[in-house]
């Protein structure tokens, strides 16, 4: 088990379950020596974390997990090291939710249109500040349906082929983006969230590739090419194959390689804190990430007014 994981996700993001400091908690149970907490366009669990591991052998990372678009398609940008006080955080935060808000009526009728039914009372207990997720949907229809009749919820019942992880699988294939169920959503771009994380002095990294860039190499290119400064190379949802691609793509442009489980708790419950195999590699990463993040943080200092003679 690693002894790192840099991608968890607390109840800031809403398809998380534990707040932060039980997840500061989890993190020194599993041995964890390093953690960054990443949350959904979200800072606010950071100062939180940080506090709770103060003490302990656990150093938190404070981090971001931002949602941004390229050429049309939805990527997920890690930003490490960043300071939270920018009001430009909360307000994306702000935006993004009040768009999940509205898209929630939607993306409900788009489900049931698909022939998949659900109890209303049940959704809305499990909704987080009016925002219902493809995850709960998913929730609220295998407990709806506890004689199994829908022959479209099969693959996410026990024993079934998407029942590792069934509430996030089943938003990968109904409500993702390009999937029936989609709800569109404006994200900023690529260019701005890599600038938004570097102007607060964090280092941008490209998190799990394996799902929305896939082993596409131009399309990497110009991800590449708009400022990230590493690929989240080790990730649970990566395939041997993918690991090894993104691997060598890191090590042909001497880009940082991160490690992270992506920890939500009962969404991804085949995932757990600390679970991502980073070969090894746990000192060069956190020695190469606190020296990038250590840098940024120099560049950006007010020069100082003392006077070299």
């Amino acid at each position: 088990m690693a002894r790192i994981d840099l991608h968890i996700h607390s109840n800031y993001s809403n398809d998380a379950d534990f707040p932060p400091d039980k997840l500061v908690d989890r993190c020194l149970k599993a041995g964890l020596s390093h953690a960054a907490i990443a949350d959904h366009n979200s800072v606010r669990a950071i100062d939180t974390a940080v506090a709770a591991a103060m003490g302990t052998s656990l150093t938190v990372i404070p981090a971001i997990e931002m949602d941004c678009v390229l050429d049309g398609v939805v990527l997920h940008i890690l930003g490490y090291g960043i300071e939270t006080s920018d009001s430009i955080f909360y307000e994306i935060e702000e935006d993004l939710h009040q768009q999940e808000k509205a898209n929630s009526a939607r993306m409900i009728q788009l489900v049931r249109q698909l022939g998949i039914e659900f109890d209303d009372d049940v959704l809305e207990a499990l909704s987080y500040d009016g925002v219902i997720t493809g995850e709960m949907i998913a929730e609220a229809a295998l407990s709806f349906d506890v004689e199994g009749r829908n022959k479209l919820l099969d693959p996410y019942r026990d024993d079934g082929e998407r029942s590792d992880n069934p509430y996030v699988n089943f938003y990968w294939d109904y409500c993702s983006q390009g999937k029936p169920a989609y709800t569109p959503m404006n994200f900023i771009s690529l260019s701005r969230a890599i600038e938004i994380i570097k102007t607060n002095h964090g280092v941008p990294i490209l998190a799990h590739p394996g799902i929305n860039v896939k082993e596409d190499g131009a399309f990497l290119e110009r991800i590449l090419s708009a400022g990230v400064m590493g690929i989240e190379v080790y990730s649970s949802y990566h395939r041997k194959e993918q690991v090894e691609y993104y691997r060598e793509a890191a090590l042909s442009k001497e880009l940082l390689m991160t490690c992270g489980s992506d920890f939500h708790g009962k969404n991804k419950k085949s995932i757990e804190i600390g679970s991502t195999d980073c070969e090894g590699r746990e000192p060069e990463i956190i020695a190469r990430l606190t020296g990038m993040i250590d840098k940024t943080h120099q560049q950006l200092e007010p020069p100082s007014d003392e006077i070299s003679l």
